[in-house]
């Protein structure tokens, strides 16, 4: 009977957090209800802030297609994002294993000065950066696009933060064995930090695809359009259809959703350190 009466007590404190929680939950998700629901609807019926689903998708959707280039925008933003992605985890992963696994005075204050790049605003950066891009003609190219992005401090950082739970132990077995150093990254830390990478991935997709002002300085040409260049396209003149304006934005956010969902727990894993 006592267990009972604890329980019951415990059972009963706790409906105040869950309440709070179910309402915080609420808040978190209507945003993206609002989005879908939107898209949905017409123009008016948004401005007039009707949150209940409609019948107009497919015409929202038909005059996205006939109005915008929405599969080259598609295209384009999946290409930037993963070559991106992929040689980012690569560079940065690489650097963070160097920077803590080989530890030197002088590449720790190199270490400290890469730091010091975090602190300068994106903005101060575009007027070189398109000087020296229009002078080495990588102007509306894959390459433009990618080079400032593939090596950011942050990334370094937390590789070399996630390297330091890498067992050292593994790595003198592995060169007793007769590995060398790049068959001991590439076949001894690069399973063992999954966590890591599925974090980094995440992060770096998602920072590529929701770029706008360096693809907007880079890319001059239509033909290179991103999604949220054209989303940026669908509202500018004296009218905006918020129908289609919203059917827009659902398409741009469902492949980050759709990344972070399947990559969720690899990514609450390595943004906590843990190794696998």
């Amino acid at each position: 009977m006592t267990e009972k009466k604890n329980k019951s007590m415990i059972q009963r404190r706790l409906i105040p957090t869950y309440i709070f929680l179910s309402i915080v939950s609420v808040i978190s998700v209507f945003p993206l209800y609002w989005m879908i629901s939107a898209a949905t609807n017409t123009s008016t019926d948004v401005s007039r802030g009707r949150i209940l689903p409609g019948t107009h998708f497919m015409e929202n959707f038909n005059n996205l297609v006939s109005q915008q280039p929405l599969w080259r925008a598609l295209g384009n933003s999946f290409r930037y994002a993963i070559v991106t992605t992929l040689v980012c985890l690569l560079i940065c992963s690489i650097a963070g294993y160097g920077f803590e696994i080989y530890h030197d005075k002088w590449k720790d204050k190199l270490f400290s000065i890469l730091l010091l790049a975090m602190m300068v605003p994106q903005v101060a950066t575009m007027v070189p950066l398109f000087q020296m891009f229009s002078k080495a003609r990588l102007l509306n190219c894959t390459l433009g696009f990618i080079l400032p992005m593939i090596s950011t401090p942050f990334m370094i950082m937390m590789f070399r933060q996630n390297a330091r739970s890498f067992p050292i132990d593994i790595m003198e077995a592995a060169r007793i064995d007769g590995l060398n150093e790049i068959q001991i990254f590439f076949r001894m830390f690069f399973p063992t930090m999954r966590s890591t990478y599925a974090a980094a991935a995440v992060i770096t997709f998602m920072n590529a695809w929701n770029s706008y002002l360096w693809p907007k300085v880079i890319m001059t040409d239509n033909n290179s359009m991103t999604m949220p260049m054209l989303i940026a396209n669908l509202i500018t003149g004296y009218v905006t259809d918020y129908g289609m304006l919203m059917c827009g934005v659902l398409f741009c956010s469902i492949p980050t959703m759709v990344i972070f969902f399947i990559l969720q727990k690899q990514f609450a894993e390595g943004i906590t350190g843990a190794v696998k």
